[in-house]
């Protein structure tokens, strides 16, 4: 059964069927072909109940708040306090970009929001002051990685649900090695300005960091209250998303930049992208069915074993393989693919599930700078007007730090347990 999923599914993806369109056919094909394919309305029921769960309402709130984000003018303040603070650097306006990036992480949760919110200010500005555009494309592609893994995360709250582990602890998990996925680029892009004849910029005056700073004030202190407001308790992960929604808006008002049209065009997007969300999910979770059905999991977790049993060996062959996949398969369905049928060979090895968690996160995020498929590369693009093979190229260099990152936080636990269990305690799941 297994290997008519699959296989089809493959199919489908090499025909440029759209990922969502992709796993419902190749669950229908498998179901039809399989010894209870009379019983067809067990598909729909089992889509059904897999998205009527309550965590999953924080999926639209955190799109929505990234959205209201870039139609009301908060992605420009934000630019310009970081353009203040560190653009004087060597590689000044690039070390911007991925500042930028970590601000605005605590307030969107989407790679894709970053990509196309901040992508557009950064790139125009970057090929202002002499950069060379397929480099601007390329660093804000490489930084919009940080976004799904600093707390809020779309991406992080459907493992949470996937994995049965709660919201705010994965959150609390993501913020160390989203912090350092920041530092280690910036550490690069350092690195590379000896090499590089960056343009160069005038250090900002103190009145100006104060000025932008001030101007921007309402929007850099919104990742202090909606992650606050999560790790002391105040609210649960769904209504930090509402709250942050609210904050949003108000924010809007202040600045005197929500318009009814934008707003609108917010609310379109967050629907438009959220349907396409819970209609992966609800074919994913019809997949999962048959795959525990066929008992699959058990069967790879014996694979596994008689292949290796040493931990470190089997967590070096499992990033090599999040790697390839997400270089082929969007985050989302890769993960609703992925960790159903993983989480019982992570628990046969004994790895922490939230650790694992941040893994298959980061891994999966890279794959959103990596060529076939990758997402990001598409958007910066075509945001920065310049040709898919030179942003392809110039990526490349910036995966590096990507990748020390992710095996640190692979062979280091404490990278993500050590917040969480911290804060929350040790984790009992």
């Amino acid at each position: 059964m297994a290997y008519i999923l699959f296989g089809s599914f493959l199919v489908l993806i090499l025909l440029r069927v759209p990922i969502s369109i992709a796993i419902g056919s190749a669950s229908l094909i498998t179901f039809l072909t399989s010894d209870f394919s009379s019983a067809l309305q067990i598909l729909p029921q089992q889509m059904l109940e897999g998205v009527n769960k309550a965590s999953l309402t924080a999926v639209p709130f955190f799109i929505m708040a990234g959205n209201l984000m870039n139609v009301t003018g908060v992605t420009e303040r934000i630019f310009a306090f970081a353009n203040a603070l560190v653009g004087h650097l060597k590689g000044g306006l690039a070390q911007v970009n991925i500042l930028s990036s970590m601000i605005f992480a605590g307030i969107s949760g989407a790679a894709v929001a970053d990509c196309a919110g901040l992508g557009a200010i950064e790139i125009k500005a970057m090929r202002e002051s002499g950069y060379k555009t397929d480099f601007a494309a390329a660093i804000t592609v490489a930084s919009s990685v940080i976004g799904p893994l600093i707390p809020p995360s779309i991406g992080l709250v459907l493992y949470a649900f996937l994995a049965q582990q709660s919201i705010e602890r994965m959150f609390l998990a993501g913020l160390v090695p989203g912090i350092i996925v920041g530092l280690a680029l910036m550490i690069f892009v350092r690195i590379k300005a000896e090499f590089t004849d960056f343009p160069s910029q005038k250090r900002a005056p103190m009145r100006k960091v104060a000025a932008t700073g001030q101007h921007g004030f309402l929007a850099l202190v919104a990742p202090g209250i909606i992650l606050g407001s999560i790790m002391f308790g105040f609210v649960t992960a769904t209504e930090a998303g509402v709250l942050a929604c609210i904050y949003c808006i108000i924010l809007g008002f202040w600045y005197r930049e929500l318009t009814f049209k934008k707003l609108v065009q917010a609310l379109t997007e967050t629907a438009s992208m959220t349907s396409v969300i819970m209609i992966i999910i609800a074919f994913s979770i019809a997949m999962g069915w048959l795959l525990a059905i066929d008992q699959t999991p058990q069967k790879l977790a014996n694979q596994m074993f008689a292949l290796t049993d040493s931990k470190s060996i089997f967590l070096g062959l499992l990033v090599i393989f999040i790697i390839i996949v997400g270089c082929v398969v969007e985050g989302v369905p890769a993960k609703l693919i992925l960790v159903p049928t993983l989480l019982p060979v992570i628990d046969a090895y004994g790895i922490d599930r939230v650790q694992f968690g941040i893994i298959i996160q980061l891994g999966l995020l890279i794959g959103i700078a990596t060529p076939p498929m990758g997402i990001g590369l598409y958007i910066v693009s075509e945001v920065g007007r310049v040709r898919i093979e030179k942003v392809t190229m110039a990526i490349l260099p910036l995966l590096i730090p990507l990748l020390i990152v992710l095996i640190l936080v692979t062979y280091v636990p404490a990278f993500s347990t050590f917040l969480p269990d911290l804060v929350l305690g040790p984790n009992t799941n």
